[in-house]
């Protein structure tokens, strides 16, 4: 499936810090840019930290170095959007420094950068599930099962033929973007349940 990733919605032209940056110019980084913290990096543009409005008001320090929040929490340019943002949410953080394979800064992703993710309409979510799901992932016909999508909120209704089927449609379509929750009412096909059955029974009969 085709995921919106950090990279293509990261501001590339960051303003950064270095350890030894004033308690005066970050918080002149700060204004001047309109943004409400700042990355810190060393010689090799490695992450070190971040430095926020809290951070400033917060700490009495003379530099970034004890101004900053570390380690500083980072991601790359190809995670996925939903799983950038579900990490802001956890580490209750506004903004993640992006880096390389090496670990230097690239970019800078914000939480309104992130909101697009979850403003994915409605028709386009269903579409997504039905192809990219049902028919790609699944190698299901993209109406084997009726998919209902309001606000984001996904309803799976219809048969498949094993439980296992259903946890994996259900699991796939929560992490389709722009999902905000999946209602799974699938029933499994009972003639694969009857079938199921007998061969359980057989199974425990050698014990």
């Amino acid at each position: 499936m085709k995921h919106l990733k950090v990279g293509s919605l990261m501001t590339d032209d960051v303003v950064s810090a270095v350890p030894d940056t004033s308690f005066r110019e970050v918080a002149k980084l700060l204004a001047e840019h309109d943004v409400s913290g700042v990355p810190v990096v060393d010689e090799d543009d490695h992450v070190v930290g971040v430095v926020s409005e809290s951070d400033l008001l917060a700490r009495r320090q003379l530099t970034a170095r004890g101004l900053m929040t570390a380690p500083a929490v980072t991601v790359h340019a190809e995670e996925r959007a939903a799983d950038a943002a579900r990490m802001m949410v956890r580490r209750g953080v506004e903004r993640l420094p992006v880096v390389d394979e090496e670990e230097r800064l690239v970019g800078i992703v914000t939480r309104r950068d992130l909101l697009c993710v979850f403003l994915r309409p409605d028709p386009e979510i269903r579409r997504r599930i039905r192809e990219d799901v049902l028919a790609g992932a699944l190698g299901l016909s993209a109406d084997a099962v009726d998919v209902h999508v309001l606000d984001g909120v996904v309803t799976l209704e219809g048969r498949v033929r094993r439980q296992s089927q259903a946890r994996t449609l259900a699991g796939l379509a929560d992490r389709v973007d722009g999902v905000v929750a999946v209602v799974d009412r699938l029933s499994v096909d009972e003639d694969a349940r009857r079938f199921a059955s007998p061969a359980h029974s057989r199974h425990d009969s050698t014990w």
